[in-house]
C-alpha cells in the first residue's frame, strides 16, 4: 500500500488538457438563444406578435411601439426568470457532483470525479459508485455489481489478475475494497460509449405537474372559444374583421395563465437551491413537491437515529460463562481477539472500528499482527454473519462473527446452549446494546469449503456494543408527531435492541415488533394490515425493507426512507422521497436517494418537510393569486360586449399586457420568497389527489375574482351611465383593477392570517411591490403622453379615492373572511 504514490499534482493540469473532463458530453448546454427560442414559441408571445402586427396595419403606430415595447419586456422577464432556475440548477448539480478518494503525491485526498485524470489511483470501498475505467492493482474481497454495463444483477468477483482487473465506470462495488489505476474518463469510457448516462433519461412529469398542466390547458380551451366568440360579436356589431381580431386578441391574452407553468418551474428549482443552501441536497427540483406529501417516514436506526460511534461495553466467554467488562481482563479474552480477526484489518464499518480498537487498547498481541489472511468470506446470509481464514503453521486459523441466531446455528448449539445464549441476549438487548456473536475453527486442508457454515465451528461467546442515540433525536421524532407523520423504524438490529432504542427516543408503538422473515411470509392483506399498525421492523435485510416500503406505497401513503449503507439503497430507491446521510452514507445509497443531508443530521429532515410544505404553499397562494386577477380582467374584456353595453370594448391589447407584466413577476418571483408560515408543521400532509385544488381552496379565490368583477363592472357601469365618455370610464376602470390587484397580492401572503399579522413577514420585494404599483398607477395619472398612449383621461381626485373605495371593499372582504372563518382579531 505505501508503494502506491499515485500522480503528481504537479501532472494532473497536462493530463486534464489532453483528455479533457471526466463528464459525459451528450447534453448541450443551454444557451440564450435556446431560452429566446422558447419564448419566441409561447402562446402569449404569439398573440402579442399578432397584436403588435395589427396595430401597424391599421396604422395605430403609437399602440404599435407600445406593443413593441411590451414584447421587449415580456421577453427580458421570461429570459431572467428562465435563466434564474437555470442557475439554481446548475448550482444544485455542483452540491450534486459526486468526489471520488484517489491518491496523489503519496497522500489520500477527495476530489470531484469530473476531475479524474487516466493514472489517477482510486479507493474504492463497499458501496462507492466507479467514477471511471481502471484497473485493478490491489484488492481485499472484491465483487463489483456491473448491471449498468452488462445487464447481469449478480456481484461479479474482481482482482488484480489480467483477466479479472477491468472495473468500469458507473459499476458499484459491492463488497471490499480496492486501488485501481484509472484508464479512461467521460465519453472514453465503455459507459459513455454506449451512451447511458444520466443526462440523457428524460425525468417523466411528476403528479403536480401533470395538475397543473391539466388547470391551463383547460384554460387555454376556454380563452380559445372565448376568442372565437368575441371576434363574431364584434364583427357583426362593426363588420370590422381586423379591429374585431385586435378585441378578442385582449380576451384571448387574458385567458391564457402563462404564469402558471413559469412559476411552478421557478418554485420547484429556486425551492430546491434553497435547501441546498441548508445542508440538504435534492438530486433533481421535482423533490421538493413531494416533500409537503410526506406522511410516513421510515428511519434506519444506525447512523440516523443513532450517532453510528460504537464502544465495545463487554464480552461473554461461553466456555467460562463469564461476562467481562474493558479493562485487562479483556486482554486474554478470546472472543475479543476472535471477533477483532473476523473484523477488517482497515475498517470502514463503525462496528469493526469499534471491535479494533478495544483490541489494539486492551490486547494488542504483536504475534496476531503479522499472521496472514488468506481467505474471505464476506457479510451474507440471514441473519448475516462473515468469516476470515488465516494462516497459522500447519493450520488454519478461522474466525466468525455475526448474529447470535447465525452463530448459534452453524455452531451446531444444543437447545439447552441456544435457550441460554438467546437469554443473555435478549436482556443485554433489552439495555440498548449490538450483540454479536463469535465463533473460531481450525481449518487442516489447503482447500476451503464453499460455504463458511462448513467449518467445524465452536462457539466463543458473544461481543456487546453500544451505540448512542443522536442528541435532540427524541425532539425530532416529537416533531414529526406533531407535523402527523408516522415514524417507522426498519433496521437490521435485534428486536430488543430496537426498543429500548425506540424508548429513549420517543418511537410510539414499539412494544410490538415484526421481523423481516416474517413480513416475507406475510400475505399482501395480512403485510397491509401490519404495516398500518406496526412502527418497529427488526431484523430487516434488503428485500423485507423494499417490501415494506412498497406495501406503504400501495396503501396510499406518502414514504420518505432514510438510510446510509448498501442495504437500504433498493427502499430508498422504491420510497417516494429516499434520505442518504452524507457523511457516512455509502456512494450507493447516496445514488439511489432523492435528497442528501450532508450533516447527517435528522433535524434537517423536518426541515426539508417543513420547506417543501412551504414552497407548495407558496405556489398555491401565487396560483390563487392568478386565477383571482384574471377572473375581473376576463369578465370585464368580455361581459360588455355580450350585454351590449354602450362602451363594449374597454380594454385593448396594451391594456391586458400592462397587467400581465405585473402579475408575472408578482406571481413568481414574489411569492417565491415568501416565509414559511407559522404552524404549518402542525397541519397534515396534503393529500395527492387528481386535482390540483379542493373545493374549498377554490371558492375563495373564485369569490375574490367574482366580487372584483362586481366592483369593476359596477364602476364602469356607473361612470358610463353618468355620461363620461370612453376615454373617462375605461380610466376608472383600469385605476381601480390596478389598486385591485395591488391590494390581493397583499391580501393573498397568508389564506388564514390577516393583513396586520403577515405585513411582518420577511420578503424584501414586499416594498418594492407596493412602491412600484404605486408609482405606475401615479404615472399614468399625472404623466401625459403615458395617459395618451393607454388612452386614459384626467379624472379629478375624489374619482380617484372612488376607485380605491371601490377595490378596497372589493378585495378586503377576504380578510373579514379570515377573520370570522379563523377567528383571528383584525
Amino acid at each position: 500500500m505505501t508503494a502506491i504514490k499515485g500522480l503528481q499534482e504537479s501532472q494532473v493540469a497536462a493530463l486534464q488538457q489532453r483528455y479533457g473532463k471526466n463528464v459525459f458530453n451528450f447534453e448541450r448546454p443551454r444557451r440564450l438563444y435556446h431560452v429566446l427560442w422558447d419564448v419566441v414559441r409561447e402562446p402569449m408571445f404569439i398573440l402579442l406578435t399578432i397584436a403588435l402586427v395589427l396595430y401597424f396595419v391599421l396604422g395605430q403606430h403609437t399602440e404599435g411601439f407600445m406593443m413593441l415595447v411590451a414584447i421587449l419586456f415580456v421577453t427580458a422577464i421570461a429570459v431572467y426568470q428562465d435563466m434564474r432556475s437555470t442557475r439554481a440548477l446548475q448550482a444544485l448539480k455542483q452540491f450534486t457532483e459526486p468526489q471520488a478518494t484517489v491518491i496523489r503525491d503519496a497522500i489520500k485526498k477527495e476530489i470531484r470525479t469530473e476531475d479524474l485524470v487516466p493514472g489517477d489511483v482510486l479507493v474504492l470501498e463497499e458501496g462507492n459508485l466507479v467514477p471511471a475505467d481502471a484497473s485493478i492493482l490491489q484488492q481485499n474481497d472484491l465483487t463489483v455489481n456491473e448491471s449498468v454495463i452488462t445487464g447481469e444483477s449478480l456481484p461479479v468477483e474482481k482482482n488484480h489478475t489480467p483477466e479479472h482487473n477491468r472495473i468500469y465506470q458507473g459499476s458499484t462495488i459491492n463488497t471490499g475494497k480496492c486501488y485501481a489505476i484509472v484508464t479512461a474518463t467521460g465519453n472514453n469510457t465503455v459507459l459513455g460509449k454506449l451512451g447511458k448516462t444520466v443526462t440523457g433519461i428524460v425525468t417523466p412529469k411528476t403528479a403536480l405537474q401533470k395538475q397543473v398542466s391539466r388547470f391551463v390547458r383547460r384554460l387555454a380551451y376556454f380563452g380559445l372559444s372565448a376568442f372565437a366568440i368575441i371576434w363574431l360579436f364584434n364583427f357583426l356589431r362593426t363588420g370590422m374583421p381586423l379591429y374585431s381580431l385586435l378585441f378578442a386578441l385582449t380576451l384571448a391574452m387574458a385567458s391564457l395563465p402563462e404564469e402558471i407553468p413559469v412559476a411552478l418551474s421557478s418554485f420547484m428549482a429556486l425551492g430546491a437551491w434553497k435547501l441546498s443552501r441548508l445542508g440538504i441536497i435534492s438530486r433533481q427540483p421535482q423533490t421538493v413537491e413531494s416533500l409537503g406529501s410526506v406522511n410516513v417516514i421510515c428511519l434506519d436506526k444506525t447512523g440516523t437515529i443513532t450517532e453510528n460511534r460504537m464502544t465495545v461495553k463487554g464480552v461473554y466467554e461461553f466456555d467460562k460463562d463469564l461476562f467481562i467488562e474493558p479493562g485487562n481482563k479483556f486482554r486474554n479474552s478470546p472472543v475479543l481477539l476472535y471477533a477483532m480477526l473476523a473484523s477488517e484489518k482497515h475498517p470502514f464499518d463503525e462496528m469493526e472500528k469499534a471491535i479494533v480498537e478495544a483490541y489494539n487498547t486492551y490486547a494488542r498481541d504483536a504475534r496476531i499482527d503479522t499472521m496472514e489472511m488468506v481467505h474471505e468470506y464476506p457479510l451474507e446470509g440471514r441473519p448475516p454473519m462473515m468469516t476470515h481464514v488465516y494462516r497459522q503453521q500447519q493450520l488454519h486459523l478461522v474466525a466468525g462473527k455475526g448474529a447470535a441466531e447465525r452463530i448459534l446455528q452453524v455452531c451446531k448449539a444444543d437447545d439447552a446452549t441456544v435457550q441460554k445464549i438467546m437469554q443473555y441476549t435478549v436482556e443485554l438487548a433489552k439495555k440498548g446494546y449490538r450483540i454479536l456473536g463469535v465463533a473460531s475453527a481450525t481449518h487442516s486442508m489447503e482447500t476451503f469449503p464453499a460455504s463458511q457454515d462448513d467449518f467445524n465451528w465452536k462457539l466463543e461467546g458473544l461481543i456487546f456494543l453500544y451505540d448512542p442515540p443522536r442528541k435532540n433525536v427524541r425532539r425530532v421524532i416529537r416533531q414529526f408527531y406533531e407535523a402527523q407523520i408516522e415514524v417507522k423504524l426498519l433496521t437490521g438490529d435485534y428486536p430488543h435492541t430496537a426498543a429500548n432504542i425506540c424508548e429513549q427516543v420517543g418511537i410510539r408503538n414499539h412494544n410490538r415488533f415484526v421481523t423481516g422473515d416474517e413480513v416475507m411470509r406475510m400475505e399482501d392483506d395480512e403485510l397491509v394490515r401490519t404495516v398500518q399498525s406496526t412502527s418497529l421492523f427488526a431484523r430487516m435485510f434488503p428485500e423485507a425493507k423494499l417490501k415494506v416500503v412498497n406495501t406503504l406505497k400501495a396503501t396510499g401513503q406518502i414514504v420518505a426512507m432514510t438510510g446510509d449503507g448498501v442495504n437500504d439503497a433498493p427502499a430508498l430507491k422504491a420510497a417516494d422521497i429516499g434520505i442518504a446521510m452524507g457523511k457516512k452514507g455509502t456512494e450507493m445509497a447516496k445514488l439511489a436517494a432523492d435528497l442528501i443531508i450532508t450533516d447527517d443530521k435528522l433535524q434537517n429532515v423536518v426541515r426539508a418537510i417543513e420547506h417543501g410544505r412551504g414552497v407548495y404553499s407558496n405556489l398555491k397562494k401565487a396560483i390563487r393569486y392568478i386565477i383571482s386577477i384574471h377572473i375581473p380582467i376576463i369578465l370585464t374584456a368580455s361581459l360588455p360586449l355580450l350585454l351590449g353595453w354602450k362602451y363594449p370594448n374597454i380594454f385593448t391589447p396594451i391594456h391586458v399586457i400592462f397587467l400581465e407584466l405585473i402579475m408575472g413577476p408578482t406571481c413568481s418571483v414574489f411569492y417565491e420568497r415568501e416565509p414559511v408560515e407559522a404552524g404549518i408543521m402542525t397541519m397534515p400532509p396534503r393529500r395527492q389527489s387528481n386535482r390540483l385544488f379542493a373545493r374549498s381552496e377554490m371558492l375563495p379565490s373564485i369569490m375574490q375574482g367574482l366580487l372584483i368583477t362586481a366592483g369593476v363592472l359596477s364602476l364602469y357601469y356607473y361612470t358610463m351611465s353618468a355620461g363620461n365618455s370612453l376615454e373617462v370610464t375605461r380610466t376608472m376602470v383600469f385605476t381601480t383593477l390596478l389598486i385591485s390587484n395591488l391590494l390581493l397580492t397583499f391580501v393573498n401572503r397568508s389564506l388564514r392570517e390577516n393583513i396586520f399579522q403577515t405585513i411582518h413577514y420577511k420578503n424584501n420585494l414586499a416594498i418594492w411591490v407596493l412602491l412600484i404599483s404605486t408609482g405606475f398607477i401615479l404615472m399614468l395619472h399625472l404623466v401625459p403622453p403615458v395617459r395618451s398612449i393607454f388612452g386614459l383621461a384626467p379624472v379629478s381626485f375624489n374619482s380617484f379615492l372612488l376607485c380605491t373605495l371601490v377595490a378596497l371593499i372589493s378585495v378586503g372582504w377576504f380578510e373579514i373572511y379570515k377573520a370570522i372563518r379563523y377567528k383571528r382579531r383584525l
